[in-house]
């Protein structure tokens, strides 16, 4: 399991006070306002940043770090990488999963068969579609809803699908 995840990454700098526009990589920005530190990390260097407010324009946040208040202090962040902890991610519900944690996770039917590993998540709007690689290098599609997944064991980095009639068509 991933202990850290990226949830952003540094555009450019934003006005003359030391804003930055991030690019979102995580799949609500609206995240970003419950979020209080980041790890910027820009090539060979990582540094802890503490931030100081989030604002929204249209697709990207724009975020001021505490004790940042010049555009050429934040100059240098350009291209940065923004990582949280896994302890301070947002809290999942039962049934929720960290996209990352399911990546690579084997998937066997119901009957026990091992039909291959997830290896993408596609993101549709109604639900997202999880794409399985078969040994033999077929990629099986599996809609994530309760009626194909019937379980997922993260201890054993096991999911269990049903498949549909056609599936394996």
């Amino acid at each position: 399991m991933e202990q850290e995840f990226q949830i952003g990454v540094i555009s450019t700098t934003h006005g003359i006070h030391g804003e930055v526009k991030v690019f979102p990589t995580t799949d609500d920005p609206g995240k970003f306002r419950t979020i209080r530190k980041v790890t910027l990390r820009n090539g060979n260097s990582e540094q802890i940043m503490e931030i100081e407010s989030v604002k929204y324009f249209k697709n990207m946040v724009i975020l001021k770090f505490d004790g940042i208040n010049d555009i050429n202090e934040v100059e240098k962040y350009r291209g940065a990488t923004l990582w949280i902890s896994r302890k301070d991610a947002v809290k999942l519900k039962e049934n929720e999963y960290y996209k990352s944690d399911l990546m690579e996770m084997n998937v066997i039917s119901e009957d026990g068969s091992f039909l291959g590993k997830l290896t993408d998540i596609l993101e549709t709007g109604a639900n997202d579609v999880y794409v399985v690689r078969t040994e033999q290098g077929k990629e099986l599609l599996f809609p994530a809803i309760r009626e194909c997944i019937k379980n997922v064991d993260m201890e054993k980095n096991e999911m269990t699908v049903h498949i549909m009639d056609g599936l394996l068509d």
